[in-house]
């Protein structure tokens, strides 16, 4: 499904799960590390069922056609694309119930700030308003090195921490502004692993250590 494709019934969503394979989102917020969400997406295709999410501002940093081909691509044109009277499927709480677990890589401060917040007014964070949280959450955070070592990042993570989110930390390097620090989203080999060994520790399905 591409982006402006509405939402079809939720066995489609259902269908062509391989046997045993995790569900998971995998949702870009604005920061420029949107750049290396197709090589994310890439890298857990094998190994699980993906659904992609983007703001409207990670659009500009991702490249649609280096997407996997069997992912499917949700930006906040579905969620109101798919809906046309009382009844008909929601596609956040679909995306919701469909899904063993979330990752949020980047994650911008200002969605950071939304999801400490409660807000949700985009199909990302109205996902997460909406999240279980019995399933796992996973956020690599991506800003500038003042960002992240701002008060406001410092309490947002508490609160997200608090309700359970697991952070994968970001990493000093030099940054797309040209600043040389921490702040820089990790790659996505080590959001991969982080979340494939968190399905090996809890004995979870698609655990597969070939």
């Amino acid at each position: 499904m591409m982006a402006g494709e509405p939402l079809s019934e939720r066995e489609a969503m259902q269908n062509n799960v391989g046997p045993g394979k995790p569900r998971i989102i995998l949702a870009a917020s604005g920061s420029v590390a949107a750049i290396k969400f197709a090589n994310l997406c890439h890298s857990f295709s094998e190994w699980a069922e993906i659904r992609a999410v983007a703001t409207k501002s990670a659009l500009h940093f991702i490249d649609k056609a280096s997407l996997p081909k069997d992912v499917l691509f949700y930006t906040d044109d579905d969620e109101w694309s798919s809906w046309k009277k009382i009844g008909d499927n929601v596609l956040h709480i679909e995306l919701r119930k469909w899904a063993d677990l979330m990752v949020i890589a980047p994650l911008s401060a200002n969605t950071l700030g939304k999801i400490a917040g409660g807000l949700c007014d985009n199909l990302l964070t109205c996902i997460v308003r909406a999240w279980d949280f019995n399933k796992p959450l996973f956020v690599a955070p991506a800003m500038n090195t003042f960002m992240w070592n701002n008060p406001f990042t410092e309490r947002h993570l508490e609160i997200v921490s608090q309700l359970g989110i697991s952070l994968v930390p970001p990493i000093t390097k030099r940054l797309a502004c040209g600043d040389y620090g921490n702040g820089a989203m990790a790659e996505p080999s080590l959001i991969f692993s982080t979340v494939r060994l968190y399905f090996q520790s809890q004995g979870r399905v698609g655990w597969n250590p070939t």
